[in-house]
């Protein structure tokens, strides 16, 4: 398959990031890529040395972290947001053996590799957050750092089971009624806000891959196991909330305390970051800065420096 010619518009800056105007022209690209025979779409905003591939939620679009990209492009990073397999506008096949977190996070590398791209900082929510961690077991030599945000580990197993079993069944046993339902929302006009309109993609979604994408990752591992956390050499940074047991603050903290170059933030709730990011937009912004300033492998040749 050849991929589309990419789709290139400028949208003009203006945005305030902790007490600072950040005012600059920013050029959002769409393209796309095949790995292992499936096309993956992404956006690609701004450009120059410091790119920062940005993952999203479970069965969310690309389109979620848009405002996220945006002000981060506009103070001078280039932000590639993905759509992995079964997500978004990428292939969405019906075969739960094609969904998994290691499977995802070689899709990770692989937007890396089409880009040409030796080294970036990749980050995620959630389900990326998880991808994150399996890009960084998977390929260290590849991430200049990791902004995790909500993992979902250890602590979340009841959560996420009694949050996404019924879903699951709804969207497997249910699917007539799930189709009806999707094909209803996918006609409701787009454009009261960003939020909403990310919402209601993903009621929009077809349940049979929506089916197979849960199945593929309940029956897999849900991230890199223990001792590969430890392993994991990667600056990050950690941002993790309470009062969610999908994504339990004590999951961020147990992380952190696994991670050999871990720091932790928390933020005031899920929320915070969609409807009032200006605080943790400011933390990533700056951990970015000092990714790029530093060697990505300063912390690791210290530690075996004093070994």
């Amino acid at each position: 398959m050849e991929p589309l010619a990419p789709l290139t518009h400028e949208r003009a800056g203006g945005r305030e990031v902790d007490g600072l105007c950040c005012a600059r022209v920013v050029s959002v690209r769409t393209g796309e890529f095949v790995h292992d025979g499936h096309r993956l779409v992404y956006d690609e905003y701004g450009s120059g040395p410091r790119p920062f591939l940005l993952l999203p939620g479970l069965m969310l679009p690309r389109s979620m972290h848009q405002p996220l990209a945006q002000a981060l492009a506009e103070r001078g990073n280039r932000v590639i947001t993905l759509d992995l397999l079964g997500h978004g506008e990428s292939d969405q096949p019906r075969d739960m053996w094609r969904y998994s977190m290691p499977i995802f996070g070689e899709q990770a590398i692989a937007a890396l590799d089409h880009l040409e791209i030796e080294e970036a900082v990749v980050g995620g929510t959630s389900l990326g957050a998880n991808v994150t961690l399996e890009a960084a077991a998977r390929a260290p030599e590849r991430l200049r750092g990791a902004v995790i945000e909500m993992p979902v580990l250890d602590n979340a197993l009841l959560g996420c089971a009694l949050a996404f079993t019924p879903l699951m069944v709804a969207v497997t046993f249910g699917a007539p009624v799930s189709r009806i339902v999707s094909r209803i929302m996918a006609r409701v006009p787009r454009g009261v806000s960003h939020l909403t309109d990310v919402g209601l993609d993903w009621i929009s979604r077809d349940p049979a891959p929506s089916a197979a994408v849960l199945q593929g990752i309940f029956f897999g591992r849900a991230a890199p196991p223990r001792h590969e956390r430890a392993r994991i050499e990667t600056r990050s940074l950690v941002i993790g909330h309470g009062r969610d047991p999908v994504h339990p603050f004590s999951d961020s903290d147990m992380l952190v305390r696994e991670l050999r170059h871990g720091r932790l933030i928390e933020a005031n709730s899920i929320l915070e970051l969609r409807l009032a990011p200006a605080r943790l937009t400011g933390e990533i912004a700056r951990f970015l800065d000092e990714c790029w300033r530093s060697p990505a492998a300063e912390g690791a040749d210290e530690r075996r420096a004093s070994a």
